[in-house]
């Protein structure tokens, strides 16, 4: 360590000593670190438990030296030694004291102990915001339909159509295949016990009953969730925070008209079509287990296929393939509508519209087979 730059001089007070920095100090000088210049104080015997640091004489520094001296400082710190930086530029006094404000508290805080019952009342109180704001967005979205059915402004017919298409004829793929499987295994599964009966000529009932009325469109439900709700919820999020959601009610145009509704009316008018191709689906998967493995004969499955469905079933199954549709639509706009501004939050908005899509398929599927079952449809 040079002399010229870096001096420990003892002052006329007892115990105190000065450090004197002269010259330049940039990152290009090559600086030294802070142990290094505690080290070379050792050696020069003046020691005290009074350290001030002089700058008066620098010619030239930079971040490198404020680095250099705040590290200082907390070495110097956490060995009892007193600083007085009153010496130092006055530049640099702020650089520091911005430093300190910054520093997080030495301890983390504790984290309460919460308990069981206050858990279960933070749960609850959750639960009933998150119920406030469903039932609240289900009321502005039937505004919203009122207004555009009496002419007051409606969307676009191509956005409409562009929605249209994501929903349906891009979801073809995925739901033939899982429908496909679906009816194998449900084919399989009442093969195995029929066929100790002699009675394998019935698979296609099971099959066909099964598929229409309930698993064509609870299955069809499901992955619309997963694809059409997270994407919802992922495009609404990302205008929020762009905030192009905010630049719509700056126009006068209403959010809910013209970005949620016609992601409404395309599910909707999209999930009957998909479950009755998902139902098909899952007829010809269940006739392929039945004619390949078992033996029947194909037109026989067919004619029973005929015979035993009819059109209350199609009906139950388009019916709750449209209230499936509302389900998913109304959980991936929510979400989408209720995203934060950050990149964390449209990823949280999407998988919790997934979760919520699923959820209420499941209770409205539970409540409408009790529904019709009661009514004897």
């Amino acid at each position: 360590m040079s002399e010229e730059r870096f001096r420990v001089l003892p002052e006329p007070q007892a115990a105190s000593v000065r450090w004197v920095f002269a010259g330049s100090w940039r990152l290009s000088d090559r600086l030294p670190q802070a142990a290094e210049l505690i080290a070379f104080a050792a050696e020069s015997k003046a020691e005290g438990t009074t350290i001030s640091l002089d700058g008066q004489q620098l010619s030239a520094w930079d971040s490198g030296f404020a680095v250099l001296i705040r590290g200082l400082i907390q070495q110097l710190q956490a060995q009892g030694v007193q600083l007085d930086l009153s010496a130092l530029p006055d530049g640099l006094r702020r650089l520091l004291h911005l430093a300190a404000q910054g520093e997080p508290p030495d301890a983390p805080h504790a984290v309460a102990n919460i308990g069981f019952i206050h858990r279960l009342g933070l749960l609850t109180l959750e639960i009933g915001a998150d119920m406030r704001a469903f039932a609240r967005f289900i009321g502005e979205l039937l505004q919203a339909t009122g207004e555009a059915l009496r002419g007051k402004g409606s969307f676009r017919a191509r956005d409409f159509w562009s929605i249209v298409e994501q929903c349906g004829p891009q979801a073809f793929g995925i739901v033939s295949l899982i429908s496909f499987l679906v009816g194998l295994i449900l084919a399989y599964m009442g093969a195995a016990q029929l066929a100790r009966f002699g009675a394998q000529v019935y698979i296609a009932d099971l099959v066909g009953i099964g598929m229409v009325r309930e698993i064509g469109a609870l299955m069809t439900g499901i992955v619309v969730a997963g694809r059409s709700g997270a994407a919802f919820a992922a495009q609404l999020g990302t205008m929020q925070v762009n905030e192009e959601i905010d630049a719509y009610r700056t126009a006068g145009m209403a959010p809910m008209r013209y970005l949620v509704l016609p992601r409404m009316l395309a599910l909707i008018l999209m999930m009957p079509m998909l479950t009755i191709y998902a139902s098909v689906m899952g007829i010809l998967a269940g006739l392929s287990v039945a004619v390949l493995v078992f033996g029947l004969d194909a037109t026989a499955y067919f004619s029973q296929t005929v015979e035993t469905l009819s059109l209350t079933d199609f009906g139950v199954g388009l019916a709750k393939s449209c209230v499936y549709g509302a389900m998913v639509a109304l959980a991936g706009c929510l979400r989408g509508m209720q995203c934060g501004r950050s990149a964390q939050s449209v990823g949280e908005a999407a998988t919790s519209a997934v979760v919520t899509g699923i959820l209420l398929i499941v209770v409205t599927a539970s409540m409408l087979t009790i529904v019709f079952y009661k009514l004897g449809i």
